[in-house]
């Protein structure tokens, strides 16, 4: 080890070995062309490789973006199987997914498609297609943790249901959503027979969110489990 580090150490501070290693490295070169093109050539195929994959995804996030336009729609007017699966001219969320998977467009549908089978009434299905989506947009996330409580209060399971509310009131806090979220997540609480736990998600929007529509029943919601422990 000793050898090693004299070894690093003469090249830091002596000009001359430096010289002579890199010398040797160029004749290596120039003894091993054949090897050396070669590793010219994986580079440069890396990096067009590389370049080539991001013009290809935003060109495929583009057309994505214009297919998924009509699915909006449909969503927004409440045609949910329109939406999912399509009209027969224009292709629907999960087609969306499934032909251009690694788009933004393909995450937001993710989004769309767990909206729409909530909806629906199919849950287990909604929650796989809500966990896959990911984004940077923080009200969108929040909301989509929101969601999947929604399902898992649909079926009961209100310990999962209040996780995920507590997720999406906690994913970057707002006077605007946070306080609903909370307000879920105390019903949750509350089904589940765990008042203190109920009370510590309305004594957050008591403290944090004053102005919010929920505050008043937040109070009121408080003051009766109080009243009644």
């Amino acid at each position: 080890m000793a050898k090693k580090e004299e070894h690093k150490h003469e090249l830091l501070e002596n000009p001359e070995a430096l010289k002579n290693t890199l010398v040797d490295a160029e004749n290596w070169l120039e003894r091993n062309p054949k090897i050396s093109l070669g590793i010219a050539a994986v580079v440069v195929l890396a990096v067009a490789g590389f370049f080539g994959f991001k013009y290809y995804t935003k060109n495929q996030n583009l057309e994505a973006q214009k297919l998924m336009f009509q699915a909006v729609y449909y969503f927004e007017q409440d045609s949910l199987t329109y939406a999912l699966e399509g009209d027969g001219n224009n292709l629907g969320f999960k087609a969306i997914i499934d032909r251009y998977s690694m788009t933004d467009a393909a995450n937001l549908a993710s989004y769309y498609a767990g909206a729409c089978l909530l909806k629906q009434g199919d849950f287990k299905s909604a929650r796989t297609y809500l966990e896959k989506y990911s984004s940077n947009d923080v009200l969108v996330q929040a909301r989509a943790y929101a969601l999947i409580g929604d399902t898992y209060m649909e079926e009961g399971a209100f310990e999962d249901a209040a996780k995920f509310y507590s997720k999406a009131a906690n994913h970057e806090p707002n006077k605007f959503f946070s306080p609903a979220y909370l307000m879920k997540e105390a019903l949750a609480y509350e089904k589940l027979s765990q008042n203190d736990k109920a009370k510590e998600a309305y004594d957050k929007i008591i403290t944090q969110f004053v102005g919010s529509p929920e505050y008043q029943n937040a109070r009121k919601y408080k003051a009766r489990l109080e009243t009644n422990s």
